[in-house]
């Protein structure tokens, strides 16, 4: 698998917060750290940034999805609100984790906890072609549910 050199900084007082890391050979996302001072507690129907402590430097053309954990969702009910969400190349700032508990019990989260997955991908820039008209397609203009 192809890789690139992204350089991340651990924000003063977080360095026993894990880095984002691949926690299988295969993984295509890193999982991401609560970088919480103490714990936290999303109330059913609330949501919350979560910080993580790190902040990033992407090369020029690529941006980080941050991305929910299937564990969290299937067993709290746990999820991103703004899912995926982007980090550009140019944002230097602490990535927080906006996290909502869309379960039916109290969901805490302690620091260290996984939160979160990070997957890194290549970013293009468009420029359009305005035109008259497009290329037709065999599904053309349908929409959602149009193959049943």
């Amino acid at each position: 698998m192809a890789g690139i050199k992204v350089s991340i900084e651990r924000l003063d007082g977080n360095e026993d917060v894990p880095l984002p890391r691949y926690m299988t050979e295969g993984s295509a996302g890193m999982d991401i750290f609560a970088a919480v001072e103490k714990e936290e507690i999303i109330l059913p129907g609330k949501r919350t940034i979560v910080p993580t402590g790190i902040t990033i430097a992407l090369p020029e053309g690529y941006e980080a999805q941050i991305r929910p954990r299937s564990g969290l969702a299937i067993k709290n009910g746990v999820t991103l609100v703004n899912s995926p969400g982007t980090i550009d190349a140019d944002y230097r700032g602490e990535i927080g984790i906006i996290m909502i508990n869309h379960g039916e019990e109290p969901f805490i989260i302690k620091r260290g906890d996984r939160i979160a997955q990070m997957v890194v991908h290549r970013a293009y820039r468009v420029t359009w072609d305005l035109r008259d008209g497009l290329d037709e397609s065999s599904r053309g203009d349908g929409g959602f549910g149009h193959t049943g």
